[in-house]
């Protein structure tokens, strides 16, 4: 079974799961998202887990925002979404899919962090307890009025309908555990990286690591946070004991660690070409048109995001 992202009209049908998938119903829907939109699939990667690959894209009406990768994980009383996607055609979408694959209620909604296309599906889930990072809630509330403007000029009315940011009810300071019946997951909040409130999510039974954004796979990473504090977990964030990673974009699942060496290699070059630009004196303005070009062929969306993580890299950096 795979997951399917065919730019199409709407496909009915299922994808049979395969074997070790026996407390669940036998088929996964493949959801339309909206009429001649994309279809919504969902895979299972390890027992009981679930994931939906999102396109390597700019949030569009084409894409109707559903670019981000989201996951499913289904214990013996319960189960717990990991982010909710783009908008909330896609939120409904991965509401009813989760409603085909379990009869056990979502108890969590876990969000990796504040970005419009992993929370825009949130209020698809009015009965989940929306888990964030402890950073998360004043996050949402210094960018939420901003996001709803910008994203409605990017999406358009229709898919901004009935989008609500909804913060976490349940706070991660450090680190938390949470039961869904004999299935354990294990919640890390992190310090400033991709954004300043970037959370993870291990499920402990079959070694799977939702990493959300602080792990990306050929679309380019995205800075919004610090450069150099992401760099510097790097070798933390390595050490999670996980079998598999689910990045927040990219290929879903992939082998773990290995899936951070090109976003190490971007950052060391995107690093050190602006250290180079300071210590020459190099005005920010030109800086960023070069810094890190060397990557350029290596990552999807690189000349819609490297300018800004240069000029952000640059402001952290000339402090050094």
């Amino acid at each position: 079974m795979r997951i399917d992202l065919p730019r199409r009209n709407f496909i009915k049908g299922f994808a049979c799961v395969g074997a070790g998938a026996a407390m669940l119903p036998c088929c996964l829907p493949r959801v339309a998202l909206a009429a001649g939109g994309l279809a919504f699939t969902m895979r299972e990667i390890a027992n009981g887990v679930f994931t939906f690959q999102g396109v390597n894209e700019l949030m569009t009406p084409v894409n109707q925002g559903a670019i981000a990768n989201i996951g499913l994980v289904v214990g013996n009383d319960a189960s717990a979404v990991i982010d909710s996607g783009g908008s909330m055609v896609e939120g409904q979408a991965l509401a009813n899919a989760v409603k085909e694959i379990t009869d056990r209620p979502v108890r969590y909604l876990i969000n990796t962090h504040m970005h419009p296309d992993h929370i825009f599906g949130n209020a698809a889930f009015p009965d989940a307890t929306v888990v964030g990072h402890r950073n998360l809630p004043g996050a949402l509330e210094a960018r939420s009025a901003f996001y709803l403007q910008s994203y409605r000029n990017q999406l358009g009315d229709a898919l901004m309908k009935d989008i609500a940011i909804v913060p976490p009810a349940l706070l991660v300071d450090d680190r938390l555990e949470l039961d869904l019946g004999g299935r354990r997951l294990e919640l890390r909040a992190w310090q400033p990286a991709h954004t300043d409130n970037d959370l993870t999510v291990r499920d402990i039974a079959s070694g799977t690591f939702f990493a959300g954004d602080l792990v990306f796979m050929g679309h380019l990473p995205t800075l919004d946070g610090s450069l150099l504090g992401w760099m510097h977990q790097m070798e933390a964030l390595a050490a999670v004991d996980a079998r598999r990673v689910v990045p927040g974009h990219g290929p879903s699942p992939t082998d773990w660690p290995a899936a951070l060496t090109a976003e190490r290699r971007y950052f060391e070059a995107l690093a050190r070409d602006v250290r180079k630009a300071i210590a020459d004196g190099v005005p920010l303005a030109e800086a960023v048109k070069t810094a890190g070009r060397g990557e350029r062929e290596r990552w999807a969306l690189f000349d819609d995001y490297n300018e800004r993580n240069a000029t952000a890299a640059f402001a952290e950096l000339e402090w050094e």
